[in-house]
């Protein structure tokens, strides 16, 4: 006679969903842990797999025959979660073509050195992500500035108007040096103030305006912005404040500005450029208002 082998009851795993109520906090923490990094390199795998990024950047180079004319070239780039533009044209520079050229730097949106013209608006490349873009990622150069080579344009014209606003601090009234103490800010003046020192000299404000487009002697958002700065930090005293409001209320000052929102739409530190350029007219007419 068989006798019929009596299978061994099964022990449920903690992982089990009906014994997750009993787990203690160390297996939860732990399975919590694996289904994460399961789920994580999924995604992951699923993002990389097979998918490149189509690049169609600007080159012009001016010191060869061949590459006088401008034009686009295209590069097919593999993505990788969290790629950025300036990410997208190192590796196209670094694994296709070395002859690349275009400026950057600290890659922490700080330095402002790699503002381009990425599928038509201003942008930080080390700031922009590819995966917010349509593809082709058209990548060029910022318009209305002399093109270089490639990306890189001349910034000389717009570090002139910038530094025509007299952009440094200046008050004559400082302590004694023997007893030398802190010009000192109140929290209120700061708060005024603060956004406009966020500017990182980028350049993509200058290019994305109209009126500095068609009028070269226009101070432009970047510089006024620069000027705001200053004028309304009350360490100045006023007669130095009076200086820099006569340099804005000049034919190619704040007047100039015909409130497009242009500059502001595209900076990338988020400063009301516009509503700088607004109060600094306020400011100058209400210096020329007089009452009898």
């Amino acid at each position: 006679m068989s006798t019929q082998q009596q299978e061994p009851e099964s022990q449920e795993s903690p992982q089990d969903p009906e014994m997750k109520g009993t787990e203690s906090p160390q297996q939860r923490r732990l399975r919590e842990k694996q289904e994460g990094m399961v789920e994580d390199q999924a995604e992951k795998e699923a993002e990389v797999e097979g998918e490149t990024v189509h690049l169609k950047v600007f080159r012009y180079d001016p010191e060869i025959a061949d590459k006088q004319e401008p034009r686009f070239d295209d590069f097919h780039v593999p993505f990788e979660k969290g790629m950025t533009v300036l990410d997208a044209v190192m590796y196209a520079r670094d694994e296709f073509d070395s002859s690349l050229t275009f400026r950057h730097s600290c890659r922490q949106a700080v330095c402002g050195s790699d503002a381009f013209f990425v599928n038509g608006k201003q942008r930080l490349g080390c700031k922009t992500q590819i995966s917010d873009l349509q593809q082709p990622v058209r990548i060029e150069p910022l318009p209305y500035q002399e093109v270089v080579k490639d990306l890189v344009v001349d910034m000389d014209h717009f570090y002139d108007q910038m530094h025509a606003v007299e952009p440094y601090f200046q008050n004559d009234d400082t302590p004694d040096s023997s007893d030398l103490e802190e010009q000192r800010q109140s929290r209120e003046n700061r708060e005024k103030v603060k956004m406009s020192t966020r500017c990182i000299w980028c350049g993509a404000c200058m290019s994305s305006c109209n009126i500095a487009a068609g009028d070269n002697e226009y101070l432009g958002p970047a510089a006024i912005n620069k000027a705001y700065k200053f004028a309304m930090d009350d360490r100045e005293p006023e007669d130095v404040k009076e200086h820099r409001l006569r340099i804005m209320e000049q034919e190619h000052g704040v007047w100039r500005c015909q409130t497009q929102f242009s500059c502001t739409n595209v900076c990338p530190k988020d400063i009301p450029l516009t509503e700088h350029i607004q109060e600094l007219k306020r400011e100058a007419v209400k210096k020329n208002l007089k009452f009898w």
